[in-house]
C-alpha cells in the first residue's frame, strides 16, 4: 500500500488543528511540537492544503491555520489527495491502459489491487475529521480478537476475547 509519511502527517496535523482550532488560528511550531513532526516539513504540507482549499492562513501575531471547512465537511481522503498523495494498491500508472509489466500487460492480480485501492479511497471518503476527532471510527480494529485456526475444514470461531 502507498501512504507515506506526508499523507499520515497531514491528516494527524489536520486532526490537531480540528481539535484545537475552534478558539482561533493555530501556530504551525504548536501543531509540529505537539505531533512531533518538523516544522519545516509542515509548512510544505500546509502550503499544499491551502492550495487545496483546505485550511485558511492568518498573518500576524497570533497567527496561524485555521479549517476552511467545518471538521463534519472535511474529509480524510480530500486531506490525502490535497498533499499529492495517490491512494492506490497497484504498480501501475492510475487510468494508464499499460499495465505493470515489461510487456505492457496488466498483471494477473492487477484487478484486485486496483478495487483494493478503490475501497481504501471509499472508505476515508467516509471519514471526516469530526469522526477522527470524536474517535468513531474505532470499530474492531481497536479489540483484541483471536481466531482458533480451523481444523478440517471447519469455519474458524472468535476466541472469548473479555475473560
Amino acid at each position: 500500500m502507498k501512504l507515506s509519511t506526508k499523507g499520515r502527517y497531514a491528516v494527524m496535523a489536520m486532526v490537531d488543528l480540528a481539535a484545537r482550532g475552534e478558539g482561533g488560528p493555530v501556530a504551525l511550531a504548536d501543531i509540529a511540537e505537539r505531533q512531533e513532526i518538523s516544522l519545516s516539513y509542515l509548512e510544505q504540507l500546509f502550503a499544499k492544503l491551502r492550495k487545496g482549499g483546505l485550511v485558511k492562513s492568518v498573518r500576524g501575531p497570533g497567527g496561524g491555520y485555521l479549517l476552511a471547512h467545518t471538521v463534519d465537511e472535511t474529509r480524510i481522503s480530500d486531506i490525502i489527495l490535497a498533499v499529492d498523495e495517490p491512494i492506490r494498491a497497484t504498480r501501475c500508472q492510475p487510468g494508464s491502459p499499460a499495465g505493470c509489466q515489461t510487456t505492457k500487460a496488466r498483471c494477473m492480480t492487477h484487478d484486485l489491487w486496483e478495487e483494493l485501492g478503490n475501497q481504501i479511497h471509499l472508505y476515508l471518503s467516509s471519514v471526516s475529521l469530526a469522526d477522527v476527532c470524536s474517535r468513531r471510527i474505532l470499530g474492531t480494529s481497536g479489540l483484541i480478537a483471536h481466531t482458533e485456526r480451523p481444523q478440517n475444514g471447519a469455519s474458524a470461531t472468535p476466541a472469548a476475547a473479555a475473560e
